[in-house]
């Protein structure tokens, strides 16, 4: 069998399985609280439960130089990680950064990689401790972030029938962005660096994930692979199914301006916004809606049924069918 026939997810949890498998009750193996599967690994540190998390960026895989400048591919590649820290819940403190460059690479484009990753890390307080440098036919960027909880976690399996769903900021900017981009789409300058950093510089949601805990959440997920997909992960792992309004999706205003119909299309399935995506009760959210440093939106609500199920409908009630999903690596197309 081809991964491309297994797919990311079930190489994942194949992968999964045979890890837990040679693990489990062995003695010389520290316990996890949570291992694969979830946004981060954590285990319970001396005072502190420690959080881990890495990402890899590949030229032409996930970015393009012609449309991607170094310094937004270095804020981008740390910005992914604290995004997976933020959907637990926890602080990011320090980052490893391995780089694979071709030997024809400018050194100017490698400082200006740094000075974005340094940025972002000046603004929420991560230090670059290191990492390794290799020759490579392409730009390859894998960086792992550590981290810390105090209190409790945000998993992808808490999620239970009743629960309020709902994302922060908007949706649907990155994938316009990759279009605009990609197809040479002259809108409004604003509109045009809106959509750009919406692809190119996502904004972690830290301060939002620490509020969700503090108020009581226990679920979330950041949004990747697609608000479907993502979704799809916490219905899985909760065993419950989903109903979403797709007329109160937050879609970002630019996206309905430039992409018109293919706006909401975009938001359910595009990926890369970097959201949280999250569940719980509907008084804890209006709270947290109340506090949030930004937009907190309901969309529809956690259901019993089939494990992974998710019913979409516009605001009349009648189904709404999407024709794909969101992103997954391997997967035939």
């Amino acid at each position: 069998m081809k991964v491309s026939e297994l797919g990311e997810f079930g190489l994942i949890d194949l992968l999964a399985k045979m890890i837990a498998e040679a693990q489990d009750g062995q003695p010389g193996y520290p316990p996890f609280l949570v291992g694969i599967g979830d946004d981060a690994a954590a285990w319970q540190g001396k005072n502190r439960t420690q959080l881990a998390t890495v990402d890899s960026l590949i030229e032409n895989i996930h970015f393009s130089l012609d449309t991607t400048s170094w310094e937004e591919l270095g804020w981008k590649s740390l910005a992914v990680n604290l995004s997976d820290i933020a959907a637990m819940g926890g602080t990011p403190e320090y980052a490893l950064v391995s780089l694979g460059l071709p030997d024809n690479t400018e050194v100017d484009d490698v400082s200006s990689l740094y000075r974005g990753m340094i940025e972002l890390g000046k603004r929420y307080g991560v230090s670059l401790a290191g990492g390794d440098t290799c020759s490579s036919p392409v730009v390859m960027i894998t960086v792992t972030v550590f981290g810390t909880e105090q209190d409790a976690l945000l998993l992808r399996s808490n999620a239970r029938p009743g629960d309020a769903i709902a994302v922060t900021g908007h949706l649907g900017g990155a994938a316009a962005g990759l279009e605009m981009l990609s197809r040479g789409l002259s809108p409004s300058a604003e509109i045009a660096t809106s959509l750009r950093e919406s692809i190119n510089k996502p904004t972690p949601r830290l301060a939002e994930g620490q509020l969700l805990v503090g108020h009581g959440i226990r679920t979330a997920i950041d949004i990747s692979d697609g608000f479907l997909v993502d979704l799809r992960h916490i219905c899985e792992m909760s065993r419950v199914s989903a109903r979403i309004d797709v007329d109160r999706l937050p879609v970002l205003p630019p996206v309905r301006q430039v992409f018109g119909d293919k706006a909401l299309e975009m938001a359910l399935t595009g990926g890369e916004d970097y959201e949280l995506l999250f569940t719980g009760d509907s008084d804890h959210i209006t709270r947290i809606q109340a506090e949030s440093p930004c937009p907190i939106t309901v969309v529809g609500e956690i259901t019993g049924g089939n494990p992974g199920e998710i019913r979409l409908f516009d605001s009349s009630g009648n189904p709404v069918k999407i024709r794909q999903s969101g992103w997954e690596h391997f997967r035939k197309r």
